[in-house]
């Protein structure tokens, strides 16, 4: 059940309440188990939603889950102050240093990643045309909530507290939460598998963990920020690296993508089992089965060493798949013809690949479904080949690539002086010599290149 905490304190999310009460049918009942002003008196439901209200400001309630009949995730509709102009927002909360505003220090309330990234969506496509979308780092109470949790406001002052679109926006996303669940499923049964990261580093707004929300499969629980990190301490201290073990396990994550280079946080994470890696990584995964990530990489080199999935790894595969190398001589001399082909040659037919030079070189292995698919590979490296050569042929377990290229020697022989006039004849042009036209025919050679196919 989606529980939905609504604080009179709070202006904006008074007015968040009265939308949501407007937009949606309710049944009314009193609960008098409770006080009034600790989420009693007054309860609205409707299938799969409940909305209390309370007196006390957010950021200072303690365990309002325990309200609501047994949610599954909690949504608080609050403000956002700050000098951000028009804005609607998400985030999760809990302190990486001291709780200067509300909750405890050290803490963190149960992340909701998914229902984070899908309120995202929605803001997105309910907000004003005025009003921007962003997300914002862990920051700030509560830390005892009971139950996976998160903010989704209205910024970023009065005027947009008291905006009735702004309001209705943000309770349209809150309600479009309906039967969401607060974590991605793994995939491959444990927490490893799930597609939710720790954000680490960078500013406030963590515009970097939002384009990962946005762009990809992955979703975000906690984030520490730069200040994050400077409240946090130094992590040789074990009191500070179990703080960051529990960022870890409130989120659901055995990911964190990092900001910036931080060996000490990789160390750390290490410890802990949560591997940190890259947005190539993350980007590189994007649809493609965790399992099968992680026994190719185990099979070949990690994403961060060069390895790039191909298109067909998004269909996934059952069994074992093979690593095979590739013609070293005919790949390099088709990277030199067109290395955008050559990858695309590589990225069409295989799950995996190796490359170099910041992934934008493909060099092999190829990871593939079934080693016969290498001759594929083979067939379009052929065919790029034949850009540049005259004729390209197969025999046997070679390629034979011929070309009719300038004889610089022959041009001599005929008292061709080195100079412009030989740049005319290799370029194909006739030159004159001492009266007598030399047409660029009778200086040029067919020359063969062998390339073996299988080595």
């Amino acid at each position: 059940m989606l529980g939905i905490v609504i604080s009179r304190a709070d202006e904006a999310s008074a007015h968040i309440g009265e939308q949501l009460l407007d937009i949606a049918a309710w049944n009314r009942r009193e609960d008098s188990s409770r006080p009034d002003g600790d989420g009693g008196g007054t309860v609205y439901e409707r299938d799969g939603v409940q909305l209390r209200e309370f007196d006390g400001p957010h950021l200072h309630l303690d365990r309002p889950a325990d309200a609501f009949d047994d949610p599954s995730l909690l949504a608080f509709a609050s403000k956002h102050s700050g000098e951000t102009g028009r804005l609607l927002t998400a985030h999760h909360t809990g302190n990486f240093g001291p709780a200067d505003h509300g909750g405890e220090a050290g803490a963190f309330a149960r992340a909701c990643p998914n229902a984070h990234a899908h309120v995202l969506a929605r803001l997105d496509e309910h907000a004003p045309e005025r009003y921007e979308v962003g997300m914002e780092c862990t920051h700030h109470g509560p830390t005892a909530v009971g139950a996976p949790s998160m903010f989704v406001e209205v910024g970023s002052s009065e005027a947009e507290w008291e905006d009735p679109e702004a309001a209705r926006a943000v309770a349209r996303a809150i309600l479009d939460l309906q039967g969401v669940e607060p974590d991605r499923e793994p995939e491959n049964g444990g927490d490893w598998s799930r597609r939710q990261l720790v954000g680490v580093g960078g500013g406030h707004y963590a515009p970097r963990f939002e384009r990962v929300i946005r762009e990809t499969d992955w979703a975000i629980g906690h984030v520490a920020a730069d200040w994050g990190l400077d409240a946090l301490g130094d992590l040789d201290d074990p009191a500070n690296r179990d703080v960051l073990a529990a960022a870890v396990e409130a989120s659901r994550a055995a990911y964190a993508l990092i900001d910036g280079d931080r060996p000490a946080v990789r160390e750390a994470l290490a410890a802990l089992d949560c591997r940190a890696v890259s947005e190539t990584w993350v980007r590189e995964t994007d649809g493609v089965d965790l399992g099968l990530v992680r026994r190719i990489e185990q099979a070949v080199q990690s994403v961060e060493d060069g390895l790039r999935f191909g298109e067909r790894a998004t269909d996934g595969i059952d069994g074992e798949f093979a690593v095979v190398d590739l013609p070293t001589a005919l790949l390099d001399e088709v990277r030199g013809i067109d290395r955008e082909a050559t990858y695309a040659a590589l990225a069409e037919t295989a799950l995996a690949f190796g490359t170099d030079q910041g992934g934008t070189r493909p060099t092999g292995p190829a990871v593939l479904a079934a080693e016969h698919e290498r001759e594929r590979i083979v067939d379009q490296l052929l065919d790029t080949l034949r850009q540049r050569y005259d004729s390209v042929e197969r025999d046997g377990d070679a390629a034979v690539a011929r070309e009719t290229v300038f004889d610089p020697e022959r041009a001599r022989s005929l008292g061709i002086p080195e100079g412009p006039a030989f740049g005319r004849l290799a370029d194909g042009e006739p030159v004159e010599v001492d009266g007598e036209q030399i047409p660029p025919g009778v200086v040029r050679v067919e020359q063969e290149t062998r390339f073996s196919l299988t080595d």
